[in-house]
């Protein structure tokens, strides 16, 4: 089964061209079934690039499933036109009152400001307070999981002297959890941030368990014992040329990036990258949407309480 999205939302077409099923509202009209209800707060500044690789990873699914995109600051960003803003996304406070099986909060690049400093902090923390009582199971990432068990904990990151970038093999740490269903042992993931949060102070916290870490990024998917959060401290989301972008534009701002490791053949910058990280991307959200969305939300989601 496909997710729905708008009729003319850009990526329909760069999923339809991928042989993505999607279906636009008219058609999932017509299917008597209760589809799941997902929202994506979309923090990036390239909002378009990003929701294609949130669809596509949430496509791989047998439940149709309704996508909401979700804003919380009303300036326009830099590198996403205005009239798809207003065309696409919904502003929080008019689905503040309405209940979702699942929520996927993006990272953002915001690693070197405190969080008060964020210029929609204070939005986001009632987005969180929000999720608790209004979501089945929300999923952060990047940036997000550390603001999250900043919110929610108390517990702050730390900062990098160098950037973590490049394709880092992460090994499962709890095979039994649903999340990490299907998985290998060791499997693939792109970093690509500044933060980290030690995985001991992850340990810490009874209400956490960390499901896959390494030793070279720490914990990459750390969720809590009820299912209903789950942190991704990378980007499983991201395209095979992400990380060649990220590294070409730092280059170019002469930031001296360092060339993300484990990622361009022979750290040769002008060569393809290596790309062994989507599917179990794929599975990763797959997983999260079966397991610890569908299995658990109610029916009737206006009985979903915390």
């Amino acid at each position: 089964m496909p997710i729905r999205i708008p009729s003319d939302l850009p990526a329909q077409n760069v999923l339809s061209r991928e042989n993505i099923f999607v279906m636009d509202t008219q058609r999932a009209a017509t299917q008597d079934i209760r589809p799941m209800e997902v929202g994506i707060l979309n923090l990036m500044p390239n909002k378009m690039e990003t929701e294609e690789q949130f669809l596509r990873l949430l496509s791989n699914t047998p439940l149709q499933i309704n996508v909401d995109l979700i804003r919380i600051d009303n300036q326009a960003p830099k590198n996403t036109p205005k009239e798809h803003m207003d065309a696409f996304y919904r502003d929080f406070d008019e689905i503040a009152n309405k209940k979702y099986d699942g929520l996927i909060v993006t990272g953002a690049p915001l690693a070197h400001l405190a969080y008060q400093d964020v210029k929609y902090w204070e939005k986001m923390t009632v987005v969180m307070d929000w999720a608790r009582r209004h979501v089945q199971s929300t999923l952060f990432s990047c940036w997000a999981a550390h603001a999250a068990i900043y919110h929610y904990f108390g517990q702050h990151r730390v900062l990098r002297d160098e950037k973590l970038s490049g394709v880092y093999p992460i090994e499962v740490q709890n095979e039994r959890d649903e999340l990490m269903r299907g998985f290998d042992p060791i499997f693939y993931a792109p970093q690509s941030r500044y933060g980290e949060i030690p995985i001991e102070v992850y340990q810490s916290i009874p209400e956490l368990s960390v499901l896959a870490s390494s030793a070279h990024t720490g914990a990459h998917i750390v969720a809590s014992n009820d299912k209903r959060l789950v942190f991704v401290t990378g980007h499983p989301e991201y395209d095979p040329e992400s990380l060649s972008q990220e590294y070409h534009r730092d280059m170019a701002a002469n930031l001296s990036p360092k060339i993300p490791v484990n990622y361009f053949p022979d750290d040769d910058p002008s060569k393809p990258p290596m790309v062994k990280w989507r599917a179990h991307g794929s599975l990763l959200f797959t997983n999260w949407l079966n397991y610890y969305v569908y299995q658990n939300t109610p029916y009737d989601l206006e009985s979903l309480s915390r």
